[in-house]
């Protein structure tokens, strides 16, 4: 996920000059007081830039790592260029007291066995190399959509409820092993403790199935569900792992907004109408458009606008942080940030199709497009 460039230049000190550097890395400024070594995978982009600029102008933080495929330009930290699924990995955390690992592929358009290759491949890498060189913290992030979304769930969850997603949803089956890794790595590993922040619908510079929703003509909702809307800015989440880092606050727990929007409360604050639609007919076509190709959208993602998942955030609250932003705030920032996108099912569309088409008349287009498909795909096997 790529971050706005407006928060990233916030994060900096621009006018640091460039340090002198090697092929392989940068070295950092020098040490401030006692605070730990921090490592960050994924650090070249996204909420792994945010961080590691973040923590790189931080005086509680002594020094910042920073492990990516290409070097990023936080010129503070020191940089290593790496995948992380390298062994060689562990020599580049040697020094470290906590890691932050944030190389996760949650790219809708990625292929979903290599994403799921990527994800679960390095998490083991990163865990096993941090034990191995006696880093004594790793932070894993994943969302709180591990919870799943349930007609039944309590509003809001508990922090320490069962987890009860399914692998139905875009990236939620690779998040779920991610955290089975995490729970694994303490008892495999002794003096290892593992951290894991489950950030709820997030926002700034993202794009997932739950940001594309709001680029729709129509908020798509399922007649007799029950959304409930709950989401987290990348700053909030980025303080939350910098509590996280400095070891305020450890276990599991949910970062998030205050509180939860209603869909009726959302439809009043975007302006945006709604076109509600049976079950069987919203699953149904969903389901069909993903098989053929059309959607990046599993059938599953649609549980997320559906049902409530909204959690507590209470652990980090006894534990002294506060959100910046409020869940109405969040929401005008992505209607501002999603504004002339068009999507229909997950799927983006051009300005000329979605002018042209109007909410029903493209679910209606989509649907006739998957219809064509398949009978296409018929006369082929009669051949």
């Amino acid at each position: 996920m790529s971050s706005p460039d407006p928060q990233v230049r916030a994060a900096r000190n621009l006018t640091d000059p460039a340090p002198e550097s090697t092929p392989e890395e940068k070295r950092p400024r020098s040490p401030r007081g006692r605070g730990p070594v921090v490592a960050v995978t994924g650090a070249a982009t996204g909420i792994g830039e945010l961080l590691t600029a973040h923590l790189a102008a931080s005086d509680a933080i002594k020094q910042v790592i920073a492990i990516d495929e290409r070097r990023g330009e936080v010129t503070e930290a020191t940089w290593h260029i790496l995948d992380v699924r390298d062994p060689a990995i562990a020599e580049k955390l040697r020094g470290a007291d906590v890691v932050v690992h944030l190389a996760l592929d949650l790219d809708l358009e990625t292929d979903p066995a290599a994403r799921t290759a990527y994800n679960v491949r390095g998490t083991q890498t990163v865990l096993t190399a941090a034990a191995a060189v006696g880093v004594h913290r790793v932070v894993l992030c994943t969302s709180a959509m591990v919870y799943g979304a349930l007609a039944d769930n309590d509003v809001p969850i508990s922090e320490d409820a069962e987890l009860r997603a399914t692998a139905e949803a875009t990236g939620v089956g690779d998040l779920l092993e991610i955290e089975r890794l995490g729970r694994r790595a303490p008892r495999a590993h002794p003096g290892l403790n593992v951290t894991v922040v489950r950030p709820t619908v997030l926002v700034g510079g993202t794009d997932t199935a739950l940001t594309r929703y709001f680029e729709s003509p129509r908020l798509l909702v399922v007649a007799g569900s029950r959304p409930t809307w709950q989401f987290c800015h990348v700053e909030d989440l980025v303080t939350a792992l910098e509590y996280a880092a400095l070891e305020k606050i450890d276990g599991e727990f949910a970062v998030g907004c205050d509180g939860w929007l209603e869909q009726e409360e959302v439809e009043e604050l975007s302006g945006v109408r709604r076109m509600e639609l049976p079950s069987a007919v919203a699953l149904g076509a969903a389901a069909r458009l993903h098989r053929i190709g059309l959607t990046p959208s599993p059938a599953g993602d649609l549980a997320y606008t559906m049902h409530p998942w909204v959690v507590s955030v209470s652990r980090l609250h006894d534990a002294g942080w506060r959100p910046k932003w409020t869940n109405e705030e969040v929401l005008g920032a992505l209607l501002e940030e999603v504004e002339g996108r068009h999507t229909l099912a997950g799927r983006r569309l051009g300005r000329k199709d979605a002018t042209a088409a109007g909410a029903a008349g493209a679910t209606v287009a989509l649907l006739g497009a998957a219809a064509v498909v398949r009978r296409a795909r018929k006369a082929r096997r009669r051949i």
